[in-house]
């Protein structure tokens, strides 16, 4: 299934503990359909000491959400908008607002 979500969107985030949040997608998961947003849902992860870190200990990450968690954010306006594909002029197909028809 593809994504409407594509890395480097901004999204904000619409339902859970970081309800209200805004941030950039930095890696996408389509066959799970989540994706990871910076600054967002972070958790603790224990890490053992490696020849990349030899310390270790607990460090802080950010985790997947959900696509159906997150709204793209709209550049003209920056306020979260559906995402539709639709083809354009040349036939080619581009995600645009389902509020204005504009490409994303």
């Amino acid at each position: 299934m593809a994504l409407k979500i594509k890395k480097g969107d901004r999204v904000k985030v619409i339902s859970g503990k970081d309800k209200g949040s805004e941030g950039v997608v930095l890696r996408s998961i389509p066959s799970e359909s989540k994706i990871v947003v910076e600054g967002v849902n972070f958790v603790k992860k224990h890490v053992r000491p490696s020849m990349n870190d030899p310390k270790g200990g607990i460090k802080q990450m950010e985790a997947p959400l959900h696509v159906s968690n997150v709204m793209v954010i709209s550049a003209k306006d920056s306020r979260p908008v559906r995402v539709a594909r639709r083809a354009n002029a040349e036939g080619v197909r581009v995600r645009v607002s389902k509020k204005s028809g504009q490409a994303i």
